[in-house]
């Protein structure tokens, strides 16, 4: 396997757990809180449906506007997050090696801390979902995210709690409160 092929089945395992929470989002839990401020679960939710198609228009050089609303999915969020990480996946297969504007690390790090988002908004642990998508993710954001680009999307980092996972110290570098508990 090539690196480029170790990246794209750590991004798929990601994606597929993605959407596993997401299938598990019922009617009941679309008004509660998440750790993003401000965001219900709905909210959170059609977020997270929408950006890997947005990923995927965004590596066929198509411009994307991040900022702008996201369609509410209802009870097709699974299905939809499914069809648009698929898309996402199939972009890659097609893309040659340094074409992209950047790696897939970037969705991985979206995917995780929105996964984080959503396991804790359920009520979930973390401690089933996969550690290397979130931290191959992490290892992006430290890279990345330097705190004079934060902007409004991240908070200033957070101490993550002793003994964390890699989901807790991902969702601790975007800015989320995280307790030892979960």
């Amino acid at each position: 396997m090539t690196n480029r092929d170790d990246e794209l089945a750590v991004l798929a395992r990601g994606l597929d757990q993605a959407a596993a929470l997401l299938g598990s989002v019922g009617d009941d839990d679309l008004d509660g809180s998440t750790p993003c401020r401000d965001w219900t679960t709905a909210r959170l939710a059609d977020h997270l449906v929408a950006a890997p198609a947005n990923f995927a228009q965004m590596l066929r050089g198509e411009d994307v506007d991040w900022s702008a609303p996201t369609t509410h999915a209802d009870t097709e969020r699974e299905a939809a997050f499914r069809s648009g990480a698929d898309e996402l996946l199939a972009v890659w297969r097609d893309i040659g090696d340094g074409e992209a504007p950047i790696g897939p690390d970037w969705q991985m790090a979206e995917v995780a801390v929105h996964s984080y988002d959503l396991a804790m908004a359920l009520g979930r642990s973390t401690a089933d979902l996969d550690p290397a998508v979130a931290e191959r993710g992490l290892a992006f954001m430290q890279a990345m995210l330097k705190p004079e680009i934060r902007g409004e999307a991240f908070g200033p980092e957070q101490a993550a709690p002793e003994g964390a996972d890699s989901y807790q110290r991902i969702a601790a570098f975007a800015g989320r409160t995280v307790t030892p508990s979960r």
